[in-house]
């Protein structure tokens, strides 16, 4: 198992040794150096501690994807993920909002970190609306399909299935809960919000779109494959950008440098992402028949909370505890029926009359 993390141990020394030299560079003691470590330290224990769902979301569908794409996601993804999301993206953020050049948010976040904060904290109103739609379209799409056989909590996933048949209603969901948070919020804080909400649906509805047109040829299978790689390749990063936002921002509460937050969060992506290989590897979506359904649970809890967010703060310990707790009943979920279905096999043995199983591990009558 630690075969798959040795690419996460060496880049955490690498980010390690690259704290010790800018805490030294920035403050020119052992206690501010040991305190920028430090903090840089806890950064990546809470961006895995709050990513794991991401992690499971992430092997759904890495799992459909060749090796060779897997490789570019743990190499070429994590520089998207730690440079582009933990560094690029908040200066995106600041020069837009502070109608600055490239060059002048690179100096506003090195030589006023405190001012940084305030543009980037400032803009957070249209990180949730983008964040949190793009999140709960993942999510309901999810659980609005008629295909899906398996369900976890019966009573409402079989309903959704059911839904699956209206045409697009993931989208009309979405928008009426950005029109409902939209209300709880400034007029003119709202009108951003529902604004980015809608460029979340359309990013969204953007992958979906890149993945129909990269669909594999099944008359091409070298091809398509690659073409289908690239497809998820897209939809992955995009995916980890999402779950990233609220990460960025609550990051702040604990340093305003932005090559510290880089840092501690690069450590956590790199671990989430060596973590969503070995889940492909190891077979455990498979071993675990309701881990994915309680990672889709997690995400729209996510998406809630960072809709939410416009108007009620939601500390991130929080937010990680509830999606631990969707992971933690799924997995005792998958156990029970692996339990109830290895019984059911012992006991009938080899014997005819023995009755099917459902799905959800019931025996049906004949």
């Amino acid at each position: 198992m630690l075969s798959y993390f040795k690419g996460a141990f060496f880049f955490t020394l690498v980010c390690l040794a690259l704290a010790v030299w800018l805490g030294w560079e920035t403050t020119g003691n052992v206690v501010g150096t040991a305190g920028v470590l430090w903090i840089v330290l806890v950064l990546s224990v809470l961006e895995v501690s709050l990513s794991f769902d991401n992690a499971v979301v992430n092997a759904s569908v890495l799992k459909e994807m060749s090796p060779i794409w897997r490789r570019r996601f743990l190499t070429w993804g994590i520089a998207i993920a730690v440079f582009g999301m933990r560094v690029i993206f908040p200066l995106l953020i600041v020069a837009i909002a502070a109608h600055l050049g490239p060059i002048e948010a690179v100096k506003l976040a090195a030589g006023n970190p405190a001012e940084y904060e305030r543009i980037i904290t400032s803009a957070h109103v249209g990180i949730a609306g983008f964040g949190g739609a793009f999140l709960a379209m993942v999510g309901l799409k999810f659980f609005f399909d008629r295909d899906k056989e398996i369900h976890w909590i019966g009573l409402i996933e079989r309903r959704l299935a059911s839904l699956a048949s209206v045409h697009a209603i993931e989208i009309g969901v979405v928008l009426l809960c950005l029109y409902g948070v939209s209300l709880m919020i400034d007029d003119a804080e709202a009108l951003t919000f529902i604004v980015a909400g809608i460029f979340g649906i359309l990013a969204h509805l953007a992958v979906e779109a890149v993945n129909s047109l990269l669909e594999p040829d099944e008359h091409a299978a070298v091809g398509g494959a690659v073409r289908s790689g690239l497809a998820g390749f897209l939809y992955l990063n995009l995916l980890d950008s999402a779950f990233s936002f609220d990460g960025v921002i609550g990051a702040f509460a604990l340093s305003n440098n932005i090559f510290v937050i880089a840092l501690g969060l690069g450590i956590g992506a790199m671990f989430v992402r060596s973590m969503t290989i070995m889940l492909v590897d190891k077979g455990t979506l498979a071993q675990y028949r309701y881990l994915e359904h309680g990672a889709f649970w997690a995400i729209l809890a996510l998406a809630a909370v960072m809709l939410l967010s416009a108007r009620y703060h939601s500390p991130e310990v929080i937010t990680g505890l509830v999606g631990a707790i969707f992971i933690g009943l799924s997995l005792y979920g998958s156990s029970r029926w692996n339990r109830r279905h290895r019984a059911s096999d012992e006991e009938c043995g080899t014997l005819e009359d023995c009755r099917p199983v459902r799905p959800d591990g019931k025996a049906l009558d004949r």
